[in-house]
């Protein structure tokens, strides 16, 4: 996962850090570290725990370098995470309709990222497409059905 991160996401300086919020899984104390220098990384944990129906205050740390606590925090991704699960059946944790080969996982993947990324609009009547100006109109399924795709290597 984290190379394609790598691919996607500017390499971050001294200047202008990575801040990254997760669980509490330790795991990407490790992992971090191996893709980026501590020095510009901005990392903090948001760690929920329940006893039963008893649910007990969140618990954030910080990790690396000096994120602010009120940064720290999960909900967006919570939130997304439950998107993905009502909108695309693969994702949902115990199912029938699972993914027999990883490329049809990725395929259904890819075409949610389009359809949430170029048709579905916020309060503002603009997607997250054309708020950050790939996009300059709301697209449906007949454009995306007939765009002609060019290579653009």
């Amino acid at each position: 996962m984290f190379n394609q991160f790598e691919d996607v996401v500017r390499q971050p300086d001294y200047k202008h850090k990575i801040s990254i919020y997760s669980d509490g899984n330790d795991d990407y104390t490790t992992v971090l570290p191996e893709y980026y220098n501590r020095d510009v990384l901005c990392y903090g944990q948001k760690i929920k725990s329940k006893n039963g129906k008893k649910i007990f205050p969140a618990i954030k740390r910080k990790i690396f370098g000096n994120p602010s606590f009120d940064d720290i925090d999960t909900n967006t991704n919570e939130s997304f995470n439950s998107i993905l699960r009502g909108k695309i059946s693969r994702f949902i944790r115990k199912t029938k309709t699972h993914s027999k080969r990883k490329h049809a996982l990725e395929n259904a993947l890819f075409l949610f990222q389009f359809a949430w990324n170029f048709m579905h609009k916020n309060e503002k009547n603009l997607t997250p497409a054309m708020m950050e100006h790939q996009a300059t109109k709301v697209w449906t399924w007949g454009n995306f059905l007939h765009a002609k795709i060019t290579d653009s290597n």
